[in-house]
């Protein structure tokens, strides 16, 4: 059952903002804390947050796909579960339309919803990230008379060692991105530690297989189930041939990337907020986190059915000329052994 909820809602949506009153609503008829987390101007941690709200055991977005970032934010903090009420144009990750948030709320409630547990990712760093005071100036940059370079921190193994554990949590990405528009943001990329490649790029993505689906997508990346424990890398419009991206085990490989020594500054988002800038011979490894997104799921969802139907993808019309294909595939027959169980761990040899 449902103890405390934890309210984050795009107060500058109309729907988002109606919905919510309904959510209000039901939690007050069943006299259930209702508590507004302010993820919008407040500069507090996750922890933080969650502390503030009273640490809720569900947390329910009213928004889009962004809104829900910054709840799984502070839900991956309070270790509770989260909800998406979408009211957004394109939405991968909000589960229930506004029309349909009470007959949810009640399957939360009665314990009839499933969790979706998803992989998510987190960071070490040669040093904390922060923001610099005059960001303004560095978001200029570019505009005007060239900086001379920047001075080059220590950044080997051998002086930070596995560097600062950092507490930051992206359900979809981790983005490097160059910071002025006359300099690329120059990077080398280790997997594992050894040296992959050194990139002259707009940005570097490290996205889970959940935003695999947003900004990898859109630089050209695979689309990749959220049942796989993966890390995606996709450079964006790097100056170099290799332009592919690489799908990495999650399990035990992780992606570093170094600030090369006359590179341009390079901002960090995570799950598309600034976190940080970093500065030539700075470095952060990325890899994935040891909790998991809980995510609320009222039905299964069809991940390649919700792909299909949110890229409005068209069949081929030469192969649309040639006869139609069912919507489905399935025998009546029952499933055969190796279906039910493949490969070789599935079964007895």
């Amino acid at each position: 059952m449902v103890g405390r909820i934890g309210l984050v809602v795009h107060g500058g949506r109309a729907q988002a903002v109606v919905a919510a009153e309904g959510v209000r609503r039901w939690a007050h008829e069943r006299g259930i804390p209702c508590v507004e987390v302010d993820v919008w101007s407040t500069r507090h941690s996750s922890a933080e947050e969650a502390a503030r709200a009273g640490n809720p055991d569900l947390i329910v977005t009213v928004g889009g796909d962004g809104t829900f970032l910054r709840g799984v934010r502070v839900a991956m903090a309070a270790g509770a579960m989260v909800l998406g009420i979408g009211t957004g144009r394109v939405g991968f990750l909000t589960e229930v339309e506004a029309n349909d948030l009470v007959a949810a709320l009640d399957a939360v409630h009665a314990g009839h919803a499933h969790l979706d547990e998803r992989l998510t990712l987190t960071m070490r760093a040669s040093r904390p990230l922060t923001v610099p005071s005059e960001m303004q100036s560095y978001l200029s940059y570019g505009r005007g008379p060239a900086l001379p370079p920047p001075h080059v921190r220590p950044g080997g193994a051998e002086e930070v060692g596995w560097g600062v554990a950092l507490d930051v949590i992206a359900l979809n990405d981790i983005v490097f991105e160059k910071l002025a528009r006359d300099r690329q943001a120059s990077l080398a990329v280790y997997v594992s530690g050894r040296l992959f490649a050194s990139y002259s790029a707009d940005a570097l993505i490290v996205s889970s297989p959940t935003g695999s689906t947003a900004y990898s997508f859109a630089a050209g990346g695979p689309v990749v189930s959220p049942h796989l424990d993966a890390l995606i890398f996709t450079p964006v419009a790097p100056h170099m041939a290799f332009n592919r991206s690489l799908i990495l085990n999650a399990r035990d490989q992780r992606v570093a990337v170094l600030v090369l020594e006359r590179s341009g500054r390079v901002a960090v988002t995570v799950d598309g907020q600034l976190r940080g800038v970093l500065e030539p011979g700075d470095w952060v490894s990325v890899y994935a986190a040891a909790r998991r997104a809980r995510l609320v799921r009222i039905s299964d969802i069809d991940f390649l059915a919700r792909v299909r139907d949110r890229f409005g993808l068209a069949d081929a019309a030469a192969a649309v000329a040639d006869g139609a294909a069912p919507l489905v595939y399935s025998p009546v027959e029952p499933l055969p052994p190796d279906l039910a169980n493949p490969g070789p761990w599935g079964h007895e040899q």
